[in-house]
């Protein structure tokens, strides 16, 4: 019997357009003739996309972001967990991809790879028109549909044209048109404007949340860039080496963050209206993802690291109505042994570089000459007597 995709459930119901439940992944690694390590790129990640709504997933480089979207993409198959289409359960196998893709697209953060330089535009809109049986029989109007979409018009100034010949912004265009093609119903826009100038970031983003409201799409909107987020998205969701730390609606979340790891960000975000240099709360850098801290993967870093970050992994608190965050500070029920202060990373490399101050300080210093001892003319920094450097010619 031929095994098909279930059928997502209908769109006027209250289940998300798509709904990762607690999604890991494991890769294997190989250093030279050690033993094989695993990298813990993603690990029990729940996030869901409803329509017409942005969510924004936000975090440094290298905490999980892309691989997540790869995985709701079904490119990459997750270790474990669930993903539900429409409240239907997704195998989480490589089968009925071109099935699931004309429900879910993705599009990629370099538009000039994503797209192949010896095609013309016309080439890479026609392709998934007719892959999916969407043109119905009209294959120009409905190019032409496309580029109006995404406001290149008019149509026959760029669909001839080849990915070299565009600008930036418009092969990022190109490349949504081609992801709206099959009509899908969530777009996976990963770090969409990362490549893009600053003075057309905003036009790509303005059209996403255009897309958003007339179309009604779900939209996965992947940055590093927390005040794009805040702009764009209703939700945003932070990410830290590979685990989720804080969920929040936009403002909420911007406002009042309430893991340290997001306070970190926004205070490192730029603010045109911050008369003061930023207070960066927080030192160091992302750990290994071969062999992560244990306890709270943020602790080394926390300026607020307490005995139990150490030890246990912290649980995922409500602070408030749709807020909530993975942080034991916000946990009252802890012993006093579990809240005593925690050595630090950051608070390791600050003691370090006071006691290098320091030692300079001494070793710089003039010793003190000894009681009824004129100093020489010429002392130097070993003390009197001995010339810091040969006297001057009469």
């Amino acid at each position: 019997m031929t095994e098909t995709l279930a059928t997502p459930a209908s769109p006027g119901t209250d289940a998300p357009a798509l709904e990762a439940r607690n999604l890991t992944k494991l890769f294997k690694v190989r250093h030279g003739l050690r033993r094989p390590g695993t990298v813990h790129a993603v690990e029990n990640v729940s996030v869901a996309l409803a329509r017409s709504s942005v969510t924004a997933v936000v975090g440094e480089s290298g905490s999980g972001k892309s691989t997540l979207a790869r995985m709701l993409a079904r490119i990459i198959t997750p270790t474990s967990g669930e993903l539900l289409l429409e409240g239907t359960q997704v195998p989480l196998r490589q089968r009925h991809r071109q099935e699931y893709a004309g429900h879910v697209q993705l599009v990629l953060q370099d538009p000039f790879a994503s797209l192949n330089p010896v095609h013309s535009v016309r080439y890479h809109l026609s392709r998934p028109l007719k892959i999916h049986h969407m043109a119905d029989g009209d294959m120009g109007d409905a190019i032409d549909g496309l580029l109006r979409r995404v406001a290149l018009d008019p149509p026959g100034r760029f669909i001839d044209k080849y990915p070299h010949e565009l600008s930036g912004g418009q092969r990022q265009r190109v490349a949504i048109a081609r992801a709206l093609a099959v009509q899908p119903d969530v777009l996976l826009a990963d770090e969409p404007v990362s490549m893009l100038d600053v003075s057309i970031r905003l036009g790509v983003l303005n059209l996403l949340a255009d897309l958003r409201d007339k179309s009604r799409l779900a939209i996965l909107y992947v940055t590093h860039d927390i005040a794009s987020a805040r702009y764009l998205a209703d939700t945003i969701v932070v990410m830290y080496a590979g685990e989720l730390v804080e969920s929040a609606p936009s403002t909420e979340l911007t406002d009042a963050p309430a893991h340290p790891y997001t306070q970190l960000l926004l205070s490192a975000a730029p603010d045109p209206a911050r008369a003061a240099p930023p207070s960066l709360a927080g030192a160091g850098a992302p750990p290994s993802l071969v062999s992560p801290p244990s306890g709270c993967r943020f602790h080394p870093r926390c300026p607020h690291a307490m005995a139990v970050c150490r030890e246990q992994r912290p649980p995922t608190v409500t602070v408030s109505p749709g807020h909530s965050a993975a942080c034991w500070l916000h946990v009252s029920d802890l012993r006093p042994s579990q809240t005593q202060a925690a050595q630090t990373q950051a608070a390791q490399t600050q003691a370090a570089q006071t006691q290098a101050a320091q030692t300079r300080a001494t070793q710089t210093r003039p010793a003190e000459p000894a009681p009824g001892t004129k100093p020489s003319r010429h002392a130097g920094p070993d003390g009197p007597g001995k010339p810091a450097g040969p006297p001057k010619e009469d």
